[in-house]
């Protein structure tokens, strides 16, 4: 089986990432031959494996940080959105108490987010 996705991410860095296959609702699908490989050349195969499988089976949602990712994903016709995206909609939801507290959380683990994109989105959810 073709694990691209759970493999970027178990090989860790900054932030401790779950063992991806061990979580019930995390739906593992077989990754294929990539179908738009000459528009996704400039990504990682994780990213690359991620847009092409969100495309094959008509993903709702795909979740990408990198600009050129993200880029990538639009030009494909997806709908994308961010971590900071999924905390904003966490903290809508009541699922954690303070969208800023978890930002700052990954910031002190190394992660990097524009500080203007960190201030818009907080006035969203009033913090």
């Amino acid at each position: 089986m073709v694990t691209e996705v759970i493999d970027e991410c178990s090989v860790g860095g900054f932030v401790s990432v779950p063992k991806l296959l061990e979580i019930d609702w995390i739906k593992l699908v077989q990754s294929s031959l990539i179908q738009h490989g000459s528009v996704l050349l400039e990504l990682n195969k994780g990213e690359k494996h991620a847009l092409d499988m969100a495309s094959k089976y008509q993903a709702d949602w795909v979740i990408i940080d990198e600009k050129i990712g993200r880029n990538m994903a639009e030009y494909l016709g997806l709908n994308v959105t961010g971590t900071l995206g999924i905390l904003l909609k966490a903290k809508q939801q009541g699922l954690i108490p303070s969208f800023i507290e978890s930002v700052k959380a990954m910031q002190n683990q190394g992660i990097y987010f524009h500080e203007d994109l960190i201030k818009k989105l907080a006035k969203t959810v009033a913090e």
